[in-house]
């Protein structure tokens, strides 16, 4: 499964730099009043994606840690749980302890 990631990740690279490579020419971006910012094409576009994919990672984090929280919080009541002691059960006397009754077949003496 790890194969599988790190090859998604270089298809990403890869195509993220052909894209890069083929929209290198600079533009001027009008920020406001006389303010231009002259840049190559692709780092505007590349802030705009991060900057909009990050809401969604700090979504995805608080949700991580969330859950995170939520199962350690359940491991710690289940090691509480299973490590409390036992309610003792009534105890049996055995058969040859002198409180027992003794079941004889001779009948009386």
């Amino acid at each position: 499964m790890q194969f599988l990631r790190t090859a998604w990740w270089v298809v990403i690279a890869v195509a993220a730099a052909l894209f890069f490579k083929a929209n290198n020419r600079p533009v001027d971006i009008k920020i406001w009043g006389d303010i231009i910012w002259s840049t190559k094409i692709w780092f505007p576009m590349l802030l705009a994606y991060l900057l909009g994919a990050l809401p969604f990672w700090i979504m995805a984090r608080a949700t991580r840690w969330r859950m995170k929280r939520k199962l350690e919080n359940t491991e710690r009541a289940l090691v509480a749980a299973t490590a409390a002691p036992a309610v003792p059960s009534p105890s049996i006397p055995a058969a040859d302890s002198p409180a027992a009754p003794s079941l004889s077949t001779a009948g009386p003496a």
